[in-house]
This record gives C-alpha cells, structure tokens and sequence, in this order.
C-alpha cells in the first residue's frame, strides 16, 4: 500500500502553505495593539543600538559622573533629569536597554535551544529516555524559578553573564515541556508514519517533520517569555547579582533610585516605566502572534 505524502508535510511550502502565511500577515496588520507593541520593541531596540548618537552625553550613559548636575529635573537640558552621580538618566536608560534586552533575548534563545532538543527527543523516543528527561525538568519546576535563578546567580558570582545563565537554567524546562507535548501528538500521526515507512531516519524525522511543526507554539511562548527574562534580570540586577555598576542597568537604576523617589522620582521612575512598557510590549506581541497563528481566532478577527 503507497501512503501519500503531501509537499507541506515533507518541508517543502505548498500554494495552500504560502497563502496561510499571507493570511497571518494580513490578521496581524490588522491588529493595532500587535502593531504598536512591535514597533515599541523597534523603538527600543534601535534606541540601544544607536545609544552613541542618541544621547549628547554618551559617557555617562557608560556610568561617568559628573557631581555638579546631580539631581537636576527633568529640563530642557536633561530630558528625565540626572540621577545621584550627575548622569543624565536618559542616557542611562539607553545605554542599560543594552543589557536589559540582551539578557532577555540571550536567555530565551538558550532555554529554547537547550529546551526544544530535549523536548523533541523525550516526545519522539519516550520510555526510559522520557522519563529521565522529564524528571530532570520536574526537578528544576519544583523551585520557583526567581529563587533558583538568585540561588545560581549568587553561586557563579556577580556578573552580567552569571545572571543570564541562571536565569536561562530555569527557563528551558517549559520549552522541553512544551516540545513534548506537541510531539507526542505529532508523531502517531500518518506523515510520520509514512516518513518512518520509507527509511527515513529518527534524526531526519525530528529535524524536518517534528520541529518545523512545533515552532509556532515555542515562537509565541517565546515572545512572551523575553518580557519575563527581561523583568527577572531586573530583578537579580536590583539585589546586587546582575550588571555591577558603573554599567547601566534598569534593575540597578531602580535600587539605587528608590532611596531618593519620594523628592527625586524621575530617577527610578523613569527605569520602571522602561521595564514596564518593554514588558507590556512582548506580552502584547506574543498574544497577537497567538491569535494570528490560530485559524479559529484568525476568522473570527
């Protein structure tokens, strides 16, 4: 008996492929909370790419001081003020989008490229393989995951990096979760069959049938967990275990500006609204892509 194989399902985009993809562009054009959430994420990513020529104190954004200006409000001169040292807090804020997004971009692509493997392998082969991935990632989501990820970062010491690796060590069990659950119900289905018919290898069949299939869910558990990451390494820099200063950082900006918010609030205030409104960007964008990729909400959009 021959088992047809349609192109979509052996990786090669079919017409019906590419019209879907058409129609997914078109709902997220349409959704103007998933519009202005992408292009407040543009907005601060190119902010902290182009820090240098944003600011005309690029220096203090780098954490020099300058102790005659400390404290002055929001003016002209300094947009959001200076902070304790002299520095101009929007360069400051520039200059930390740097780390801050740097630690939710690099830890959400090492928890999926730890978590998606592990996640595919436990899913395809399942038995013992299964079970002793599964209850490592137990082991991991019996912690709640700020605590473990304060418990790693103080272990490794103080440092933008060890951070990043605590954070993204508590991170990638959701994605082995998740990946698995998607290839549980994927491999009992007739194109895997007919793909282990023919000899297709195990390593073949994960890498062009099972993940191409589970990206959807990952890349909008992803979108959603940058905010997260984001938010957890302001909160590991806000205790002392993240960027040391004089680097600049949200998290640090707001430590050290609490202690002067109630005459002074434009120095940690204007860090949280950064957190904030970065945050409230991924989570927006990660439901849009949710709806967008659904055909039911898609339709009824």
């Amino acid at each position: 008996m021959t088992i047809a194989v349609r192109p979509d399902e052996i990786g090669e985009p079919s017409p019906a492929r590419l019209k879907e993809y058409h129609l997914m562009l078109r709902a997220f054009r349409r959704d103007p909370l998933a519009v202005v959430s992408l292009v407040m994420i543009i907005v601060f990513i190119l902010g902290a790419i182009f820090a240098p020529v944003l600011t005309p104190y690029p220096e203090q954004g780098r954490g020099e001081p300058n102790i005659l200006e400390k404290f002055q409000p929001p003016s002209r001169v300094h947009l959001l003020g200076t902070d304790y040292l002299g520095r101009d807090v929007l360069a400051r804020i520039l200059f930390g989008a740097r780390s801050s997004l740097s630690i939710g971009f690099l830890v959400v692509f090492i928890a999926v490229a730890i978590g998606i493997p592990l996640g595919a392998i436990a899913g395809y082969y399942g038995g013992l393989i299964d079970d002793i991935i599964m209850r490592t990632t137990d082991m991991f989501l019996a912690f709640p995951p700020l605590l473990l990820a304060i418990a790693i970062a103080a272990a490794l010491g103080a440092n933008f990096t060890n951070a990043m690796i605590a954070i993204a060590f508590t991170w990638w069990p959701w994605y082995a979760r998740l990946v698995r659950a998607q290839t549980l119900s994927l491999r009992k289905l007739y194109f895997i069959e007919a793909a282990r018919s023919i000899g297709v290898s195990d390593f073949t069949i994960i890498i062009r049938h099972i993940l191409p299939n589970v990206l959807t869910p990952v890349l909008v558990q992803a979108t959603m967990d940058i905010g997260g990451a984001i938010l957890t390494g302001a909160a590991i820099s806000f205790i002392g275990l993240g960027v040391q200063p004089p680097a600049p950082d949200w998290g640090k900006m707001i430590s050290t500006g609490r202690i002067y918010f109630i005459e002074r609030p434009w120095f940690a205030g204007s860090a949280g609204a950064a957190i904030f409104l970065v945050t409230l960007a991924f989570n927006l964008l990660g439901d849009a892509i949710r709806d967008v990729v659904d055909p039911r909400t898609r339709r009824a959009a």
